[in-house]
């Protein structure tokens, strides 16, 4: 199996689309075939219930348990904790016992490394791995920028969101420079757009002249729906609830462009190992 790709879905705003688009590109790339993982790094576990778990705080194996496995015994087994989704993904769900961890790392050793190496242990396994971050640059978010090969931000084209992506790409620089060198930004993603406003229409064009010029921003925007909201209730990818929709459709594009990128980036990967 090729190397495995990690994505961080990241933004300390909530409210921007993390999860949604967590899920639907997740099940968008099973769908073309990819063998998928899924890690609810959040303790609200929205990503959870997103995918079905009715109610996570009754589950007892999360992934605050697999983290405790690895900081305990340093070794976890590789379906320890996994449930399988309906759609085709693996997930690791969260609980409220994740904000538990966060505190509990503070005396850890390594304690920025324990997802990272969870996912070592059982990476092989899965092309993709896409970790759903929670809306804060805590103790959580950094192991999973640590873990990660890169990060897909969402953000909505409005004024508060587009104004702390500045201060997310001082942290995501931080993790580059001091512990994960490897780490890249695959792009800035624009959800729940309404191009019928002109302010969103001249924020997106403005994101994309200034920001766009050092990161990529992806070229399919998320349009607001509410069959979005309405899937994520249902337990439903908007690629099952919706299929066919506005959303739907970008999803699609969404991965489409994702799995272009990876392409692109192990093809320049076997071209510079030749030389």
């Amino acid at each position: 199996m090729e190397k495995r790709k990690i994505i961080a879905i990241i933004n300390q705003k909530g409210g921007v689309g993390k999860t949604t688009t967590t899920v639907n590109l997740s099940v968008g790339l099973a769908r073309c075939g990819k063998k998928v993982l899924v890690v609810d790094a959040d303790p609200q576990a929205s990503l959870s219930v997103s995918l079905g778990i009715s109610n996570p705080d009754a589950h007892d194996i999360t992934i605050a348990s697999v983290m405790q496995e690895i900081i305990e015994e340093g070794t976890v087994s590789p379906d320890f904790g996994i449930i399988h989704n309906k759609e085709g993904v693996d997930l690791l769900p969260s609980n409220i016992e994740l904000s538990g961890m966060e505190t509990g790392l503070v005396n850890v050793m390594s304690r920025e490394f324990i997802l990272k190496e969870y996912i070592r242990q059982i990476g092989d396994r899965y092309d993709y791995i896409l970790i759903d971050c929670m809306p804060s640059l805590g103790m959580l978010t950094i192991n999973a920028l640590v873990a990660a090969d890169s990060v897909i931000i969402p953000c909505q084209p409005n004024y508060l969101s587009t104004k702390g992506i500045s201060l997310l790409l001082k942290s995501i620089t931080k993790v580059r420079r001091t512990i994960n060198p490897a780490l890249k930004i695959d792009g800035i993603l624009l959800t729940m757009v309404d191009n019928r406003t002109k302010n969103a229409k001249e924020i997106s064009s403005s994101l994309r002249e200034t920001v766009g010029q050092n990161i990529r921003v992806f070229e399919t925007e998320i349009p607001r729906s509410v069959r979005v909201a309405e899937s994520s209730i249902s337990g439903q990818s908007i690629l099952a609830y919706d299929k066919g929709g506005k959303a739907a459709q970008a999803y699609e594009a969404l991965t489409k462009e994702v799995m272009e990128l990876e392409e692109r980036d192990k093809d320049r990967s076997r071209s510079d190992w030749i030389r």
